[in-house]
């Protein structure tokens, strides 16, 4: 079950692009980031729809912003799995930052279970908008396409309204203009600072991927080399094998695979002096 797929599986070589793709046809999104759906609102709803009916959608929050919220949509997201007896343990804490790499691994795991029990087929009977208002207070998640209810407060404040005007014609005819004209300048330059910081980070995040698919080939490559057949029991192939296939992400197994390296030349040397030595 792709619940246990390991780290060098294809499935974590499947692109966000690809992931995004999935997402937004299959729930009538628009996300353009992996790190909108760090809210796990996203992950409970694709659950729903590979399992309907599993999910109680009334408990998931679209709208979560805080990591507090956040992680109430884990918890149930949890449940649904212990329910399912799926054995996979969720980094909450790392998830709720929004750090793109840690969702993305996530998601990817996510496609290969979802398509590992219908085969990658949509559910064509599935509504996602109207499951979706069943979530925690009928919110849309994040990259819906729903209008900011900002615009009715910017229009409150609208130059053009009838309570300005009236300020304007009982202080003068261009009172406050210049302070207006230097409050847009301020919001357009931030606009513009802002945009170039999104565009610096999406490009940061670009690059990291480049380099984390770039050295995911890599380590396969090397899984490749170690388990042909002629060579795997090699004593550098089976330690270079315990590196790659080490379960505990917290030790490393570089120690044990030097311990390995020396005894295995231990053997060796001790093997060869006895041959040397017999008549």
């Amino acid at each position: 079950m792709a619940s246990n797929i390991g780290i060098m599986d294809s499935a974590y070589f499947v692109g966000r692009n690809e992931i995004l793709t999935w997402i937004n046809n299959r729930l009538q999104l628009n996300l353009s980031r992996i790190e909108e759906a760090a809210s796990g609102a996203v992950q409970c709803q694709m659950m729903d729809m590979t399992y309907p009916g599993v999910v109680p959608m009334h408990k998931v929050n679209f709208d979560a912003k805080t990591e507090y919220d956040m992680i109430q949509n884990y918890k149930v997201l949890q449940e649904v799995f212990n329910k399912l007896k799926i054995e996979k343990h969720l980094e909450v804490n790392r998830l709720v930052k929004g750090r793109p790499l840690d969702n993305l691994e996530f998601l990817q795991w996510l496609k290969r279970y979802c398509d590992s029990v219908n085969g990658g087929i949509m559910n064509e009977n599935y509504n996602p908008v109207e499951r979706r208002c069943k979530g925690g207070k009928d919110r849309y998640p994040k990259g819906s396409q729903k209008p900011p209810k900002s615009l009715q407060a910017n229009n409150l404040h609208n130059p053009g309204s009838g309570d300005t005007v009236g300020l304007n014609k009982t202080s003068g005819p261009k009172q406050g203009k210049p302070y207006a004209t230097a409050g847009g300048a301020n919001s357009s330059g931030e606009v513009q600072a802002l945009s170039k910081e999104i565009t610096d980070l999406k490009l940061s995040v670009d690059l990291l991927e480049k380099e984390r698919d770039f050295y995911f080939a890599k380590l396969r490559d090397i899984e490749i080399l170690c388990q042909t057949s002629e060579l795997e029991e090699l004593p550098m192939a089976v330690a270079i094998k315990k590196i790659l296939y080490a379960a505990d992400a917290k030790e490393s197994p570089l120690a044990e695979a030097q311990e390995y390296l020396y005894q295995s030349m231990n053997a060796d040397e001790k093997e060869t002096e006895t041959e040397e030595t017999d008549p």
